[in-house]
């Protein structure tokens, strides 16, 4: 995925297999995948972060990701055939968002505990949510609204605002999680015109020609060797999480994976702790049980709505 977030619900619902078809525990298994990479992207991003400025963290990696992705197309013709760009404008303006999501996510996770970070990261799941009741119409129950509720108060204790001086990064935290949402909200109508390959195609593409004017002359060449093994790794776990996310929630439900999803907090904390001696205050603590504790009633609120329509579906004869 471009940025550091969890993927929001609503641009995975439609991902899947009937519910009689699913293999759970490949799914867990797929989700795990995607619990270790984007840990290990979110340290990379904060080691190389050390040297450069975070717009050049995400230029370095757009373009590795570029690189990659085209070298593969070039040499499976499969790949080639399945790239399709019949929705331009809907790819720029995700594209767009993307870009801005990514330098919010980055600049977020170069200038603010990394615990903190991720746990304002785990917003994108209320606001796609949010996002879904007004893009795709559809309809929430008061039980998720108060889960909504609960999710943003949960935000406002890790921010806390009114206490201190406000801090940039958990701003652009909050702003990389409500744009990283809009686009995973656009993705299903493009992922199912275009395609996954053609849709992530696109956002790198939209992100490189976005962050090269902002970048300017000032680039950066990494002098350290674990600076570039860091921009290296970006780029592969974030296109390794992107498969990981996929067909995590090709093979299972939302709501058993999000608890296992959570597990990337644990991670990060302790790496933090260990690499960069971060301790989360109790506010942060505090919010993150408030915001996972929502995400998750969200999530499994959702499966079990899925499923009693199914059975309806069921009785009354109706195609699935």
């Amino acid at each position: 995925m471009p940025t550091p977030h969890d993927t929001p619900l609503d641009s995975i619902k439609d991902i899947g297999q009937p519910i009689e078809e699913r293999d759970n525990l490949r799914g867990i298994l797929w989700m795990l995948v995607s619990v270790v990479v984007a840990s290990i992207m979110t340290i990379a991003v904060r080691l190389v972060s050390l040297e450069m400025g975070s717009t050049q963290v995400v230029l370095y990696r757009s373009v590795i990701a570029i690189v990659m992705v085209g070298a593969a197309v070039i040499i499976a013709s499969p790949l080639r055939r399945k790239l399709s760009f019949t929705k331009p404008y809907q790819h720029l303006i995700r594209g767009a968002l993307v870009a801005v999501a990514t330098h919010f996510g980055f600049y977020t996770i170069a200038t603010i505990p990394l615990a903190t970070a991720t746990v304002l990261f785990f917003t994108a799941p209320i606001f796609a949510t949010l996002l879904a009741l007004f893009i795709h119409g559809e309809t929430i129950g008061m039980r998720r609204i108060l889960a909504i509720v609960a999710g943003f108060i949960g935000a406002l204790v890790v921010l806390r605002p009114g206490f201190g001086d406000p801090n940039l990064g958990m701003l652009t935290a909050i702003g990389s999680s409500l744009c990283f949402a809009s686009a995973l909200t656009m993705s299903r109508n493009l992922a199912q015109a275009d395609g996954p390959l053609s849709t992530y195609f696109s956002s790198i593409v939209i992100t490189t020609l976005l962050t090269i004017p902002i970048v300017g002359t000032d680039l950066t060449v990494p002098q350290l060797s674990i600076s570039w093994i860091a921009i290296i790794l970006v780029a592969i776990t974030s296109m390794v999480r992107g498969i990981a996310d996929i067909e995590a929630y090709r093979h299972a439900e939302a709501g058993i994976l999000a608890p296992v999803a959570y597990l990337r907090l644990v991670f990060i904390g302790i790496s933090a702790y260990l690499m960069f001696g971060e301790r989360p205050d109790w506010q942060t603590l505090l919010g993150a049980v408030i915001i996972i504790g929502s995400t998750l009633y969200i999530a499994q609120r959702e499966a079990a709505l899925k499923k009693k329509a199914k059975a309806l579906s069921v009785r009354q004869g109706l195609p699935l």
